[in-house]
């Protein structure tokens, strides 16, 4: 199943629908990353986490490497009713997170 989800989760950011909570796009930018960076976080990553506790619908971890392939990025975000995927935050991965 998690392949699933990854696909669905890729094909949605390669397609454009996706959107970006104002927290997620705040985290971006402390971080120094670019939409890019997330992007390609997506495409190159896995799921390392789920949580289906959250009743606004299960929440996917996935962490990969941003555009410059070194930095390791963390994107966290859920599908919406609509079908579309909203990223909830984004951080680049330090030491601590490992």
């Amino acid at each position: 199943m998690p392949q699933r989800v990854l696909d669905r989760i890729r094909n949605a950011i390669r397609s454009g629908n996706y959107d970006m909570t104002y927290h997620a796009v705040e985290e971006m930018a402390e971080d120094f990353l670019g939409i890019f960076d997330v992007e390609a976080a997506i495409s190159n990553g896995q799921i390392t986490k789920v949580e289906r506790n959250d009743p606004r619908g299960t929440k996917y971890t996935i962490e990969g490497v941003g555009i410059d392939q070194f930095t390791p990025v963390g994107v966290v975000g859920r599908f919406k009713e609509s079908g579309i995927f909203l990223i909830i935050t984004v951080y680049e991965i330090t030491e601590e997170e490992v």
